[in-house]
């Protein structure tokens, strides 16, 4: 009964101020009204648009010799690398400077706190987020409805390049490596080959594995041959009426089988000696030749990536000049006032009607 009694309290004391109320809501009502009316109208341009993966960018992707699949959107990093560009002061003064907005939003360049002041008001009326389905929406606002439109396009395509060059200026350090590479093997290659020509020199190597089968087939032959005509030798030395120059002619011709026998086994030896150190030479020489040709290639293939022009994202949508004000909502201001208004009121009068019996001289004076 208590709080029935004490709610129909509560209203009596409304309905007893209900004109002071309400001339304070009316009051709040009409100023809100006035001070709406002096807000500026502002414009929000839109443009949206998708992180495409660096691996487009990839000579393996674009030349089909890399074993993975390409993936051809970009992932949450690629996505977070673009919202951090987006947010960069580089993006930022590139509007600035590009837009004269200085000017624009009334600023003094010659201040102190030039720079911070315009960099502030632009971020108030700038905003980057990420969709639910991972697109990228940047948003401008402005008084002008055309020129938010033309900075939000704007800051899409400085966006686009500020990303390409950063995955350029990576393709750039990468040729370098390479031509670095490139050096260091070419010079390798000049010491091995003038090596390998010493030692083929002196062991007359030039060719192993043809070397090899001639020699040894032509040491099989002369020492056959050699041993032909010592049998031959013999057999006539003990064969009656065989004339002395049959015998001198063969004798002189297994002289010269045996020296013959004799520089092939010198040959062989030679050629033995030098056969293990002369082939780690070759090896060696082809080997480096083999991936001196394959780093010239992958050369040419990221010289021809990095002058290509691949993009760094993917338009969904351009920023259009919007036809409707994004704000301010004149509505909600001067609802919003007038609620805030007729509660601070309520509170107020029961205060008021509350302690309207207390001498607050007397609280005040006490001691």
């Amino acid at each position: 009964m208590s709080n029935n009694e004490n709610l129909l309290d509560v209203l009596k004391t409304i309905f007893k101020w209900k004109m002071q109320i309400f001339y304070v809501c009316a009051i709040a009502v009409v100023g809100s009204i006035l001070l709406s009316l002096t807000l500026s109208n502002y414009f929000k341009a839109t443009t949206i648009f998708l992180a495409v993966s660096p691996d487009q960018a990839n000579p393996e992707s674009l030349y089909g010799t890399g074993g993975l699949k390409t993936e051809y959107y970009g992932n949450e990093n690629d996505i977070d690398r673009l919202m951090t560009i987006a947010e960069s002061a580089e993006l930022i003064n590139f509007l600035v400077d590009s837009f004269k907005l200085y000017e624009h939003y009334d600023i003094n360049p010659a201040l102190s706190k030039a720079q911070f002041r315009v960099q502030q008001k632009f971020s108030s009326l700038y905003e980057v987020t990420k969709t639910k389905r991972d697109a990228i929406e940047l948003s401008i606002e402005d008084k002008d409805k055309e020129l938010a439109a033309q900075m939000a396009n704007a800051a899409r395509k400085k966006i686009n390049e500020i990303a390409g060059n950063l995955i350029k200026a990576g393709q750039i350090k990468t040729i370098q490596s390479y031509q670095a590479n490139i050096e260091n093997k070419e010079a390798l290659l000049k010491v091995l080959g003038d090596s390998l020509m010493v030692l083929r020199q002196r062991y007359g190597i030039y060719n192993i594995l043809a070397q090899s089968e001639a020699l040894a087939t032509q040491v099989s032959e002369s020492e056959a041959q050699l041993t032909r005509s010592q049998g031959k030798l013999n057999a006539l030395l003990n064969t009656p009426g065989i004339p002395r120059d049959t015998i001198s002619f063969l004798k002189a011709n297994i002289s010269g089988l045996e020296e013959q026998y004799k520089k092939l086994n010198e040959k062989m030896s030679l050629f033995n000696e030098g056969l293990a150190e002369v082939g780690v030479y070759e090896r060696q020489y082809i080997e480096a030749n083999q991936s001196l040709s394959e780093d010239k290639e992958r050369l040419k293939q990221n010289e021809a990536t990095q002058t290509s022009n691949i993009p760094a994202l993917i338009l969904v949508e351009e920023a259009q000049v919007p036809i409707v004000k994004s704000r301010p909502k004149r509505s909600l201001i001067v609802l919003g006032a007038g609620a805030i208004a007729f509660f601070f009121s309520v509170i107020g009068v029961l205060l008021l009607d509350t302690y309207k019996n207390i001498n607050w001289r007397e609280i005040y004076h006490a001691k």
